[in-house]
């Protein structure tokens, strides 16, 4: 139970670090994974993917297919709405690091 919690509780910040790489430049799962990994992120391709589908139907990310060596590879980047989100979390994220960090 305390693992669903706390998967519940960091697919907050999941989603705001996908947004955060997808605006800087497009990115692709496997290497999403890859990185969220090196921030302490345990998660698999079959967590990942549902995700960036979920981003993509409520309209945060864009998914573009591109063939690299031979195989289809679908690369994500930030709408507008995407980076509109991106900025009010922002704001939100750094007003609640304020409060935390202080208390």
């Amino acid at each position: 139970m305390e693992d669903r919690v706390l998967r519940k509780l960091f697919l907050g910040f999941i989603q705001i670090h996908i947004l955060h790489h997808a605006d800087e430049e497009p990115i692709y799962g496997l290497w999403m994974l890859d990185e969220l990994k090196e921030h302490g992120y345990s998660m698999s391709a079959g967590t990942i993917y549902p995700i960036l589908h979920s981003m993509t139907n409520d309209g945060l990310l864009l998914q573009e297919k591109q063939k690299v060596e031979g195989k289809i590879r679908k690369y994500y980047r930030t709408t507008e709405k995407g980076k509109e989100v991106l900025l009010e979390a922002r704001k939100k994220a750094f007003e609640l690091f304020k409060e935390i960090k202080d208390s």
